[in-house]
C-alpha cells in the first residue's frame, strides 16, 4: 500500500470511528488509538500536500484563518413556523389539516424542538460542500468552515452499502446546532473563572460560537447538531419520517425521539410524554414539531405568507422552580447603566443550574417589595433567559430587609443619576432609537471617563463587527490590555505596536494580525465610525441616517437640536444625547484624534455622487427573493435614493419591491389596497 492510498484508508477509518462516537456513542477504540490514528494522517498530509481535502478528518480541528462570512441565498428559503402553547390550538392546527385534505388520512410526524441555531448543510456527491445559518430566511451566512469543526456531522456521506436507499447525487439536509448542557456549564466555569461574561443559555453560546471568526474556538467548544429535514430533487420516499430514517443511514445525526401519529390522540400521548422526559436529555429543547409526514399532502397544504400549513411547533409552558435569595449585587454596563443581579441558591431549572436572575430595574424590585431571604419563584422564559416571577412571602424570615437600590456607583464610587436629564458627559450608548423609552427607569454611573467597564464597554463596542469590525480584539484581549495600562479609550488602539501586545514573545503572529486589523479599520465607512463612537440611543440604524444627512463628521458635530430632529428617526432625546456627546471635551479629544489616525470622517465622492432623491417621500416595502442584489443591498439603496424602507403593507405603501417567491398574503393585501407591485428590473430602471 502507497502512502496516497494509505491516507485514503485512514481519512476512511477515522470517518467511520467518528460517527461511531459522536452519533451513535458506540466508540469502537480508544480515544488513544484514535489519536495515534489520526497523528499518522496527520504526518502523511503533511508530506503530501497535494493531496489536501478540506473535508478529512484532520481538519475538525479548524485552522487560524479569520475571514467575515459571505452572505448567500438558500435554495429553499427557510421559513419559521407557527407557533401555540395550547393543546386546544394543536387540535385546531389538526383539524385544519384534516380539512385541507379533503378529509384524506394523513400521519403527523412528530419531534423534539431543539433549541439551538438553525443550519442547512448542503453535499454533493456526497461530500459536505456548504453550511449556512438561517439568516432573514432567504439569505444566511456561510459558516462551512466553522461546521466542518463540528464532529456529529458528516463531511462525507457513509457508504452506502448497508443503507436501504443510496444518497442523492445532491441533496439539502437541515437542523440545529446546539451546546449540549456539560459543554455549556464547562465554558460558563472557564469564563467565570477568567472573569468574563457568562453566557445566558447553551442557544447563546451556540450560536455565539458558530459566529466566531475562528475556526479553532468552535472545534474547542464541543457542538452538537441535530438534523430534521431532508430536501432536494430525488428523495427516497414521500414520507418525511422515511426520508430521515434514509438520511440516519447515511450517518446523519437523527432524534431518536422521532415518532409517527395516526391520531391526535397520539399525537398528545407524544407531547405529554416529553415533556417530563426532556429533562433528561444532553441538550436543550423548548417545544414539540408537528409536520403532516407525506411531502405530497404537504404540496397540497401549500404555505401562509410566514409559515407551512402543514406544520406547527408547541411550546412547552415555562418551567418554575423556588429558591431562596442570598444577596443582590450590581453590575455596571459599557452606557453606565447600572443593573440589580439576584444571587440565589443554586437551584435546577430546564436542564441547567440557576444561581443568579437580572432584576430589570429599581422598579422591577419595588414591585415585587423583594427581601434578602425571600423565597422567590423563578422561571426561564422562554426556557432561556432566568428571572424572578414572585414572592412567597409567608416564608419570608423574622427581621428581613428590603432590598436597597445602590446610590453610588459598585465600580467607580461616583453618585448615579437618573437617565434625565441627561449626564453632561454625554454617555456612551449604542442602542436603537427604541431603548429610549427601555432605560426611562434606569440609574446611571457618569463617570464615563473613569469607570472602567464602561471605557472597556466603550471599546467592545467600537472594535464589534457592525462599527469597525477589528478582528481578533474579543473581550478578553481588551481586558488584558486594559489591565496592562495599554489601553484607556478606543483612540489608543491606533498607537499600538506588535512589541507591547506581544506579551512574553511567544504571540508574535497574532499580535501582527491584531494591529494589521485595527490599521484595515482605517477604511470602514463613514457611517460605521459615527457608529462606533457609541452615543447613547444612537443605534445602527439612526447612525446610517445621521451619516447621509449630515455628510461628514463635522457637520454632525456642529448640529443644533433642530438640525437633528429634522432627520427622520431622531427625536428629542437621542438629538440632546448626539449634542452632550459632542460637548464633552474628552469625547472631542478622543474624535480628533481618531481624525488624526485617518479613519472616515465623511462621506466618500462616490457615495455622495450615487445619491439622489428619486425615492424622496415614498415608503417601499420589500417582498421575495432577487436576482441581482440582496434585501439589506436593496434597503441601501432605497434609503441612498431618498426613499423609506417599511416592514408591512399599509394605506401609505407607495410600491412594493417584490422578487420571487413574494408571500400570497402580501400579494392579496397590495391587491386589496391597490398597492403598484415594481418587478426588480423595473425598480432598477426606475433609478437608473
Amino acid at each position: 500500500m502507497n502512502e496516497k492510498q494509505r491516507i485514503e484508508q485512514l481519512r476512511r477509518e477515522l470517518h467511520e470511528h467518528n460517527y461511531n462516537y459522536y452519533v451513535l456513542n458506540q466508540p469502537t477504540i480508544s480515544d488513544y488509538d484514535f489519536d495515534q490514528l489520526l497523528r499518522e494522517l496527520q504526518e502523511l498530509e503533511a508530506r503530501h500536500p497535494e493531496l489536501y481535502d478540506a473535508n478529512s478528518p484532520t481538519q475538525r480541528v479548524g485552522s487560524d484563518l479569520q475571514t467575515g462570512f459571505r452572505q448567500v441565498a438558500h435554495k429553499y428559503p427557510m421559513l419559521s413556523l407557527a407557533n401555540t402553547y395550547s393543546e386546544q390550538e394543536v387540535s385546531q392546527w389538526y383539524e385544519s389539516v384534516s380539512r385541507g385534505l379533503g378529509g384524506e388520512p394523513f400521519e403527523v410526524c412528530c419531534e423534539l424542538k431543539y433549541d439551538g441555531l438553525s443550519i442547512s448543510l448542503t453535499y454533493v456527491r456526497g461530500r459536505l460542500v456548504q453550511a449556512v445559518t438561517r439568516g432573514d430566511g432567504v439569505h444566511g451566512d456561510d459558516v462551512t468552515q466553522n461546521v466542518r469543526t463540528i464532529r456529529s456531522i458528516p463531511l462525507a456521506v457513509r457508504p452506502s452499502a448497508g443503507a436501504p436507499h443510496p444518497a442523492p447525487e445532491e441533496f439539502e439536509i437541515r437542523g440545529e446546532i446546539l451546546m449540549p448542557w456539560a459543554s455549556f456549564e464547562r465554558l460558563n466555569r472557564e469564563r467565570e473563572a477568567a472573569g468574563e461574561p457568562l453566557f445566558a443559555n447553551p442557544r447563546n453560546a451556540a450560536s455565539g460560537t458558530l459566529k466566531s471568526l475562528d475556526p479553532r474556538v468552535v472545534a474547542s467548544r464541543q457542538l452538537d447538531a441535530y438534523l430534521y429535514y431532508l430536501l432536494g430533487d430525488d428523495l427516497p420516499a414521500d414520507g418525511h419520517y422515511e426520508n430521515l430514517e434514509a438520511a440516519r443511514a447515511w450517518g446523519f445525526k437523527i432524534s431518536e425521539g422521532m415518532r409517527k401519529a395516526a391520531t391526535v390522540d397520539e399525537v398528545f400521548s407524544f407531547i405529554n410524554y416529553w415533556d417530563k422526559e426532556r429533562r433528561n436529555l444532553p441538550v436543550a429543547t423548548d417545544g414539540i414539531v408537528l409536520k403532516v409526514n407525506s411531502l405530497r399532502q404537504q404540496r397540497v397544504l401549500g404555505f401562509t405568507a410566514k409559515s407551512p400549513r402543514w406544520a406547527i411547533a408547541y411550546k412547552f409552558k415555562a418551567e418554575r422552580a423556588c429558591t431562596r435569595l442570598l444577596e443582590v449585587t450590581f453590575q455596571v454596563g459599557r452606557t453606565g447603566a447600572v443593573t440589580p443581579v439576584a444571587n440565589m441558591e443554586p437551584v435546577q431549572l430546564a436542564g441547567t443550574t440557576v444561581r443568579r436572575a437580572t432584576l430589570n430595574n429599581e422598579d422591577f424590585i419595588r414591585s415585587l417589595d423583594l427581601h434578602i431571604g425571600d423565597m422567590v419563584y423563578v422561571e426561564k422564559g422562554g426556557e432561556i433567559i432566568p428571572k424572578i416571577v414572585g414572592v412567597n412571602t409567608d416564608e419570608r424570615p423574622a427581621g428581613a430587609r428590603p432590598v436597597q437600590f445602590i446610590s453610588r456607583c459598585p465600580e467607580c464610587g461616583t453618585p448615579l443619576q437618573h437617565t434625565t436629564p441627561l449626564p453632561s458627559a454625554g454617555g456612551a450608548g449604542g442602542g436603537a432609537v427604541g431603548a429610549v423609552g427601555a432605560e426611562a427607569a434606569a440609574w446611571y454611573c457618569p463617570n464615563d471617563a473613569g469607570c472602567p467597564p464602561q471605557i472597556k464597554g466603550r471599546i467592545e463596542h467600537f472594535v464589534s463587527r457592525k462599527a469597525m469590525n477589528i478582528l481578533g480584539l474579543g473581550p478578553e484581549i481588551i481586558e488584558d490590555y486594559y489591565r496592562r495600562g495599554l489601553i484607556h479609550d478606543a483612540a489608543d488602539l491606533y498607537d499600538l505596536r506588535v512589541e507591547q501586545i506581544n506579551g512574553d514573545g511567544s504571540r508574535t503572529k497574532s499580535a501582527q494580525n491584531i494591529v494589521n486589523a485595527i490599521q484595515q479599520s482605517r477604511e470602514v465607512p463613514f457611517e460605521r465610525v459615527v457608529f462606533a463612537l457609541g452615543i447613547r440611543f444612537v443605534g445602527e440604524t439612526s447612525a446610517r441616517l445621521l451619516a447621509r444627512h449630515f455628510k461628514s463628521m463635522d457637520a454632525l458635530m456642529q448640529a443644533g437640536l433642530e438640525d437633528l430632529q429634522e432627520v427622520e428617526g431622531i427625536g428629542e432625546v437621542m438629538a440632546k444625547s448626539i449634542i452632550s456627546y459632542f460637548h464633552n471635551a474628552r469625547n472631542r479629544q478622543i474624535v480628533e484624534r481618531l481624525r488624526g489616525y485617518g479613519l472616515q470622517f465623511a462621506l466618500t465622492a462616490g457615495q455622495t455622487a450615487a445619491a439622489s432623491d428619486k425615492l424622496a417621500g415614498l415608503s417601499i416595502v420589500i417582498s421575495g427573493v432577487f436576482a441581482h442584489h440582496s434585501r439589506d443591498e436593496y434597503k441601501h439603496i432605497i434609503e441612498q435614493n431618498g426613499g423609506k424602507n417599511v416592514g408591512s403593507i399599509s394605506s401609505k405603501t407607495s410600491f412594493i419591491l417584490a422578487g420571487d417567491n413574494m408571500g400570497p398574503a402580501k400579494l392579496q393585501k397590495a391587491g386589496k389596497l391597490g398597492i403598484r407591485i415594481v418587478a426588480e428590473d423595473e425598480f432598477l430602471d426606475m433609478i437608473e
